[in-house]
């Protein structure tokens, strides 16, 4: 029974083992084990503050980005409208450029079917004369060549004149 029931000196000696052991530990470990704890407590500490500080900088940071974000869509849209309000006036230019073209050119056909209207007209006239006079000088030749055809001739063109 001696071993589940220890002596009263054997407790008395380990109690004094005991507090040697304990003064021994608190001058050589126990101030560095604190020393480690208080410095573990302030990184963590500053890790925390750091957290809080790196999380309102990304608030900061996301708020910022949608500004430039919304102000590159207004852009974006400002260039856009611009683009095709340019588009629109370029193509109403060469509507109109297109417009004035082609009205050039139509006045210019015309000019040019007047002239070669007049042109044709004016070398069937001559057609006409030359061949009228051509006829005319056959006709009086063969009817001229006697002096009765020659007289009737002159009678009608008088009485013609009178009608007129």
């Amino acid at each position: 029974m001696d071993l589940i029931i220890p002596d009263s000196g054997l407790i008395i000696w380990q109690a004094i083992i005991f507090l040697i052991v304990l003064l021994i530990l608190r001058k050589f470990a126990w101030k560095p084990i604190l020393g480690a704890l208080s410095e573990r407590e302030a990184s963590i500490e500053n890790a925390l503050l750091a957290a809080e500080n790196a999380k309102k900088e990304m608030a900061n940071l996301k708020a910022e980005n949608e500004k430039l974000l919304e102000q590159a869509r207004l852009e974006r849209d400002n260039i856009l409208k611009g683009a095709n309000e340019a588009a629109k006036q370029i193509t109403e230019d060469a509507k109109t450029e297109a417009s004035k073209i082609s009205s050039k050119m139509i006045e210019d056909a015309k000019l040019v079917i007047d002239t070669e209207k007049k042109a044709a007209l004016s070398e069937v006239k001559n057609q006409v004369a030359l061949l009228t006079i051509e006829v005319t000088e056959k006709i009086l030749r063969k009817n001229l060549s006697e002096d009765k055809a020659q007289q009737e001739l002159v009678e009608g063109y008088v009485k013609d004149l009178k009608l007129n």
